[in-house]
């Protein structure tokens, strides 16, 4: 049994941080909405409460049901969770007069404090609340304090709880990994044991128990989650994983060959479907972005139908979801507004009648790279950066035609390809190209032109939640734009995207 810390999520934007701070421990945690506290078992070590943008002080505040919890289990409450341990038992909570935002430096008062264990006096943390604590009960004990916060920590007498109004996830807090350390191997007492090699190997043989001799069929992308997902069910069920790589005709340029050969290199039983005719035609005159992948995702469902119907008794569809797309499903705010639809086979039809079995639906992206390393994943696939489902369709702005997708492929091509000769791919979190839908003046020779537009934009990020425009270098970006207007028949004008996310998304459509 695979010893865990449950988080309970209050809706802070910082709970999937907590998430990932823990697992880089090595130590295993499941986030779960504080409305829906699931069955305490003996594997749960400790629990974590979340901050929130709620305040104690509402009319319903959030109320979690910490009865098999608090004093049975180790307890960290983090921001509101420590507003709500002091507030609804016997403290006060009241609106913050002096600033609890930003920087402030932490001076420990209990050097007892289990929590705060080899961390120095001083050093530096981050606040993020309006509210504050104003007074705790008498089982209470102030264990630390910075300049404006008086009660920036405290723990409760005979019991295993210890309460931080910082966030300890976060960058800024210097000593936050070694808090949370603290928390989980001092007083929660985990062995630390959640590896990709552990995790490899319990996966396998609950795949083995789950599948037995049944068939599954499993979509490849090209991308690192299908392609892990696809590595782990073939180590546990073999020949009787059947994957299906659609050509679309909106990959990169000669993207389906390569990726295919790859495939091939790692002993998968792999299908190429050449299906680009069928997008083509269905993407014909079609503009409005949210229409392209819907389009895109009919005709998808309809090639892999009938693929599907080709491999005799398969039982299972076989999807690289990962953790975050899991969280978002059951998160306290319900799933997310749509602000682009979904690619993902999740959305098969009823009449296909495949049971749906997850490999990777407890990793992080991260730690999905870290398994197909393990694993042994083709290096170009394991570090190859995102790519959007719906393909270079949301990378031309507007109406699709075949020229346009040979020069957003071209101009992909060269920038992708000096981003790796230039040693700045891994530096990327994800580039690409955008076709937009104006034409500008040039001059080429003595001859005026008036030709496309192309924008170039590199991100880096962790998650793809927040992400920042990378500062290229000028020389870097002067010798693709030249060599893009050189070699591209139809483009005129190079742009750089220094857009961030938030406000901007990664990709323009």
């Amino acid at each position: 049994m695979q010893e865990q810390i449950l988080i309970l999520d209050f809706g802070s934007q910082f709970t999937q941080l907590i998430a990932r701070r823990l697992r880089e421990l090595n130590v295993y945690c499941e986030i779960h909405p504080y409305t829906k506290v699931p069955k305490i078992t003996p594997d749960i070590k400790g629990v974590i409460l979340s901050g929130s943008p709620h305040s104690v002080r509402e009319e319903n505040p959030p109320q979690p049901n910490l009865s098999e919890i608090k004093g049975k289990l180790p307890l960290l409450g983090v921001c509101f969770g420590a507003q709500y341990l002091a507030h609804f038992f016997g403290g006060e909570v009241g609106k913050s007069n002096s600033r609890e935002y930003g920087r402030a430096h932490l001076e420990i008062k209990d050097k007892n404090s289990k929590l705060f264990n080899d961390v120095a006096d001083d050093s530096v943390v981050w606040m993020s609340h309006a509210d504050t604590i104003l007074k705790i009960p008498s089982n209470y004990k102030v264990t630390a304090s910075t300049h404006d916060v008086k009660i920036a920590a405290y723990d409760i007498e005979g019991e295993e709880t210890s309460c931080i109004q910082f966030h300890p996830e976060v960058y800024h807090t210097k000593e936050g990994a070694k808090i949370l350390k603290n928390f989980v191997y001092g007083i929660c007492k985990c062995k630390g044991d959640w590896t990709p090699a552990s995790f490899i190997e319990t996966t396998i043989s609950d795949l083995k128990t789950q599948l037995g001799d049944e068939k599954v069929i499993l979509g490849l992308s090209g991308g690192v989650d299908s392609s892990v997902a696809a590595m782990i069910l073939h180590k546990a069920i073999g020949k009787n994983l059947h994957c299906i790589f659609v050509d679309n005709g909106l990959l990169r340029k000669n993207e389906f060959e390569t990726v295919l050969e790859s495939y091939k290199h790692m002993g998968l039983n792999v299908k190429g479907v050449n299906a680009k005719d069928k997008f083509y035609a269905e993407l014909n005159g079609v503009s409005d972005p949210e229409k392209k992948r819907k389009a895109i995702g009919k005709v998808f469902i309809d090639v892999f139908d009938e693929e599907s119907k080709l491999v005799t008794n398969a039982q299972w569809l076989a999807q690289g979801t990962i953790y975050p797309d899991v969280i978002e499903s059951v998160s306290v705010k319900g799933p997310s507004a749509t602000i682009k639809s979904h690619h993902n086979v999740g959305g098969l039809p009823d009449y296909m009648k495949l049971k749906i079995v997850e490999p990777l639906r407890s990793l992080f992206k991260d730690e999905v790279r870290r398994v197909g390393k393990e694993l042994g994943l083709d290096e170009n696939i394991l570090n190859r950066h995102p790519f959007p489902g719906p393909g270079l369709a949301i990378r031309i702005l507007g109406e699709i035609t075949p020229e346009k997708i040979r020069v957003i492929q071209e101009v992909d091509y060269i920038f992708i390809e000096g981003l790796k000769s230039h040693n700045l791919y891994k530096e990327v979190w994800q580039a690409g190209a955008i076709f937009l839908p104006i034409q500008s003046v040039g001059v080429m020779g003595d001859e005026r032109t008036y030709e496309s537009v192309v924008a170039l934009r590199a991100v880096s990020s962790t998650d793809g939640m927040t992400a920042d425009w990378c500062h290229l270098p000028y020389e870097f970006l002067a010798k693709i734009s030249n060599e893009i207007i050189n070699k591209v028949k139809g483009v005129n004008r190079v742009v750089y995207d220094i857009s961030s996310k938030p406000p901007a998304t990664i990709e323009w459509e």
